[in-house]
């Protein structure tokens, strides 16, 4: 497959704006659909990238921004509900109105961010919606070229996984974790970049469904206990028992941020680990995270990223 640009929605998030750097590195034309167009600025330094302001669940205005691209991406999703951004809107029927737009504007290539653990009955309202997105695409048939990705818990320099913990056990002597013996594979957000990238124009990739995980299993208390290593912090860490989890993520789903809610702890009684090895397709092993988050979390995150731009640029 020929693919010289494409049209990335949720392209100014924190997996978008690795997608977008990478593919600008390699000479592809970007096109980054974005509501604010503020949250777009950090990309403007990228030679072949332009940013469109327009709302990507008004399908005619879909429809124009995939003018002209030889394939979409769609990154949209959400963690937690809010008023008008609910799981439904945002995994099940944006991913239904991408590809109808992507026929009637002519492109068959769709790359779509789905996640680990999708499933018709899975145990949250968000792996379910994020079941139906994947079924939008499918029903498109042979009008669609597409690829499916499933990550676990995507991790690296802006995110807000790994960052949260880090400013907790700076702050508080003792954290007390609902979902502590829940099982994840977290993957470097550059790792999942570079799939998106090279599935892109490999025609071996169609209609494939892929999970993504990184080098390493860990429970969510074995990630905090890493990440307070790496601050030379030693706070005391409770694991809640499941009654206990429950209220914890009941008070936190009214409070501002949503740190965690009923609906993620249900996500979380599932392992979040992928079933075999990482696709050969690819032809490169994942990063651990020990070493890479030790970089950003020690304060040299962002030297290492424009070192890394640099690199994939040739330079």
């Amino acid at each position: 497959m020929d693919i010289e640009s494409l049209c990335i929605i949720g392209g100014t998030g924190f997996v978008g704006r690795s997608i977008a750097e990478q593919a600008c590195a390699r000479g592809l034309r970007v096109r980054v659909v974005t509501r604010s167009a503020p949250r777009a600025r950090p990309l403007l330094v990228l030679p072949t990238l332009e940013t469109v302001v327009a709302d990507p669940n008004d399908e005619e205005s879909l429809g124009r921004c995939l003018e002209n691209m030889d394939a979409a991406v769609n990154l949209a999703g959400i963690l937690h509900e809010r008023r008008g951004a609910t799981f439904e809107s945002v995994h099940a029927e944006l991913p239904r109105k991408i590809a109808r737009a992507c026929g009637v504007a002519g492109v068959r290539r769709v790359l779509h961010m789905s996640a680990l653990g999708a499933a018709a009955d899975g145990p949250s309202a968000y792996l379910r919606s994020k079941a139906k997105g994947e079924a939008a695409l499918r029903e498109a048939g042979a009008a669609l070229s597409f690829t499916i990705f499933r990550p676990s818990v995507i991790f690296g320099e802006h995110d807000r996984f790994l960052n949260l913990f880090a400013r907790l056990v700076r702050i508080f002597p003792v954290i007390p974790l609902g979902g502590a013996r829940a099982r994840f594979k977290p993957i470097w957000v550059e790792d999942v970049a570079r799939c998106f990238v090279a599935a892109l124009g490999d025609a071996r990739t169609s209609g494939q469904t892929y999970e993504l995980c990184g080098a390493r299993a860990c429970t969510l208390e074995e990630t905090v206990r890493l990440v307070a290593a790496i601050a030379g912090r030693k706070p005391r860490i409770v694991a809640l028992p499941d009654s206990l989890a429950a209220l914890q993520a009941f008070v936190f789903e009214h409070l501002p941020g949503k740190l965690l809610t009923r609906d993620n702890l249900r996500s979380m009684s599932v392992d979040n680990v992928c079933r075999g090895p990482f696709p050969a397709v690819f032809g490169f092993e994942p990063s651990p995270m020990e070493s890479v988050a030790a970089e950003y979390l020690a304060g040299a995150g962002v030297r290492a990223r424009y070192q890394q731009f640099r690199n994939y640029a040739g330079r």
